[in-house]
């Protein structure tokens, strides 16, 4: 029986991840009845099974890391990142995992265990798996309810003449470290990267007629040398430029477009996220938009790092996934009615996280730890 109970434990995590998922995507809500009922069946199945075994510690330390998963959940929830049906969500796991699950395939072991405990994996899993989750479910919207925002997303399939020029630069670029390398006296991936960075900079700076004439023949010269080779790594090069081009695109511009929506104030409802903080300051209120990573891109272009710092003024309304309060929104009436806001609000959709989890789960519990996955791959590249 005690073997089983892991195994037990292991099954009501993933099927209560499958439902919090359906749940979340349908009304962006992970409902307390299921989070609050599995963090106290998580307890009392580890509790029989650290009874079982004769190991009190088992039990101490599934209710240290239970409580240490939300506790750091909750420092998301206050800084906005994370929503509470989340932190709960993650709670239920440390409390029903809180310890590596021992499986065996095919004579490996997996997962591929962390230095830190269970839960963490889960959580750091999670992170990394909403990436690809995110990009579908931006392009799902773009599709089906907002589709003038393909021709946006489909403009670097569009514009493949620029696509292809960079590629062949680039290309150029490459054949030239080939040739330079053996001359170095430091034969290294580092330097060469750094080299073709820097060339790819340099012929992309010269004129057009210049660039075409070594563009040209160092592309021929490369698939003299070896064609089969150059012809697939500039299909390659240029697919992933393209696929780079979009990626962006999905990550930006069309992201806040198909995730933002301007609702008048008296559609407005508790829970909405604001897609912006709204300040004040000597009487005037205005809104600051700028993502952290815009924040950071200005502050680099203007050398001036007061842009991270937040605007000066009186944070009236946040955009923390907490989302709108009653009282917010009758404060933005009141601005409204001063004339000091318009009456349209924007609102950006919560992103359902409760998929990523179980993504995040499933990852955690037949592959490992994503990031020491990752530092094993990059040791043994490099080391």
């Amino acid at each position: 029986m005690a073997v089983e109970i892991p195994f037990l434990c292991t099954f009501i995590a993933i099927t209560a991840c499958l439902y919090a998922g359906y749940t979340d995507l349908r009304s962006g809500i992970i409902s307390n009845k299921l989070t609050f009922p599995l963090i106290g069946l998580g307890t009392v199945l580890n509790g029989i099974y650290s009874f079982i075994t004769g190991d009190i510690w088992l039990i101490v330390s599934a209710l240290v890391f239970t409580a240490l998963i939300f506790i750091l959940g909750y420092a998301f929830w206050k800084l906005g990142a994370w929503a509470g049906g989340d932190v709960k969500l993650f709670t239920a796991l440390a409390a029903l995992l809180p310890f590596y699950p021992a499986i065996n395939i095919s004579g490996a072991s997996f997962p591929i265990n962390a230095p830190y405990p269970f839960p963490f994996t889960i959580i750091i899993n999670s992170i990394l798996a909403i990436l690809p989750f995110l990009l579908i479910f931006i392009f799902y919207i773009a599709l089906m309810k907002k589709p003038y925002l393909m021709d946006e997303l489909t403009a670097p399939i569009k514009d493949y003449r620029k696509n292809i020029v960079l590629t062949l630069v680039i290309t150029s670029a490459v054949t030239l470290t080939i040739i330079i390398t053996p001359y170095l006296p430091f034969q290294i991936i580092i330097v060469s990267l750094i080299l073709i960075y820097l060339l790819t900079l340099v012929i992309s700076k010269l004129p057009n007629r210049i660039k075409a004439v070594i563009v040209s023949v160092l592309t021929v010269f490369a698939l003299y040398s070896n064609l089969k080779l150059a012809a697939v790594s500039v299909i390659v090069l240029f697919l992933t430029i393209t696929s780079i081009e979009i990626l962006k695109k999905l990550l930006t511009t069309v992201n806040k477009k198909a995730l933002q929506d301007d609702y008048e104030l008296k559609d407005l409802k508790e829970g909405m996220i604001p897609a912006y903080n709204m300040y004040q300051r000597d009487g005037e209120v205005y809104v600051d938009d700028r993502g952290l990573f815009n924040r950071i891109k200005e502050s680099i272009k203007k050398g001036d790092a007061a842009d991270l710092q937040e605007p000066k003024g009186k944070l009236v309304i946040s955009s923390m996934a907490a989302g709108l309060s009653e009282k917010d929104i009758e404060l933005l009436k009141e601005l409204y009615n001063e004339n000091k806001v318009s009456k349209e609000f924007r609102i950006k959709k919560g992103i359902p996280f409760a998929p990523s989890i179980l993504i995040g789960l499933l990852i955690s519990i037949f592959v490992g730890d994503l990031a020491v996955i990752l530092q094993k791959v990059l040791y043994f590249l490099f080391i």
